[in-house]
């Protein structure tokens, strides 16, 4: 007794041939379940009388694929990764084999090939997150999250810095980015000045509960318990809202993991090691990744708004424009 092994495919071709040599399927009918051609149908019938249920498995079943690539390239790829992208992962070392080596490698197959090497382990198996993501704003400008990360971004190049960050809710879009020397008022009012002459100005910055975006001292005197930070932007009509939890403003958490990871190692490849150098090349980073990572709003109206004569730099925002 013979046994013949199938597809699921090739079982489904097996059901509707028998229906078609047995009258009770048309050639016509029988090519639009199949999905192929007339003529395909004609070569399957023959097939299938010459051979029975064998004609219709596939001639090219146990053979190497076409498409396979050799030991020498496999070789060659797995070298250049172990020599520059050894802590890369799969998909942006596939991204840098193209581009600096002009070697082409789909991205499932490089991690097959890494793994296999213990250049890589597979992450597929992580626990779920136990925090339920919250809904998108749906504009652009309505809520644009910032904050700050300090890290060592230019590994031992340089000394260790922050990178400041403005995200927005509703595509993921990095808005600006900003290298600064630690996460002072002082940065924040300065990026936030640039912020507002690229784009004008957002309904909501969504921040944490730093000290520069709220008064968290119960004991606090004098004033009315607003920062100078929040003064400013209230006196531009711009809300401030400060997240509970970490995990409430995600978007921005998610994009300084992947930063963590790519700009890192973009940095690094670039031989970039200073402040002023990298917030020089910043802009061509950014839309490299909006053009990866963005994705579009829900609604396409940009609530953004420019600035106008009535947004006079005077009271606490004057210091924005003092920096």
């Amino acid at each position: 007794m013979t046994v013949i092994q199938m597809s699921q495919r090739e079982l489904g071709r097996l059901r509707v041939v028998v229906d078609l040599v047995d009258g009770r399927l048309t050639v016509d009918a029988a090519a639009e379940l199949m999905g192929v051609g007339r003529r395909q149908v004609f070569r399957l019938r023959r097939a299938f009388e010459a051979a029975g249920a064998a004609g219709l498995i596939s001639k090219k079943r146990g053979r190497p694929s076409n498409r396979k690539h050799g030991d020498t390239f496999r070789r060659t790829v797995l070298d250049l990764v172990r020599e520059h992208y050894v802590d890369f992962g799969p998909t942006l070392a596939v991204e840098k084999l193209a581009a600096r080596h002009g070697l082409h490698v789909g991205v499932e197959t490089l991690r097959q090939w890494m793994i296999a090497a213990g250049l890589w382990i597979d992450r597929r198996h992580r626990l779920p997150s136990p925090h339920q993501p919250r809904r998108r704003r749906e504009c652009l400008g309505e809520l644009i999250q910032i904050d700050g990360s300090e890290h060592a971004w230019f590994e031992g190049r340089g000394a260790t810095c922050t990178l400041l960050a403005f995200i927005d809710d509703a595509t993921s879009r990095i808005m600006m980015l900003r290298f600064v020397a630690s996460e002072s008022a002082f940065d924040y009012f300065r990026a936030t000045r640039l912020y507002l002459e690229m784009h004008g100005k957002p309904v909501a910055f969504y921040s944490d509960k730093h000290s520069i975006f709220r008064v968290n001292s119960k004991d606090a005197a004098g004033g009315d318990r607003i920062t100078q930070f929040s003064r400013a932007l209230t006196e531009l009509n711009i809300d401030i809202i400060c997240a509970n939890v970490p995990q409430a403003k995600g978007r921005v958490e998610r994009a300084f993991g992947t930063l963590q990871d790519r700009l890192v190692k973009e940095l690094r490849l670039a031989n970039i090691a200073t402040i002023e150098a990298a917030n020089s090349w910043l802009p061509a980073f950014i839309a490299d990744y909006n053009a990866r990572f963005g994705r579009a709003p829900l609604n396409p109206k940009n609530l953004h708004r420019a600035l106008s004569p009535q947004d006079d730099p005077s009271g606490p925002f004057a210091m924005i424009y003092r920096t």
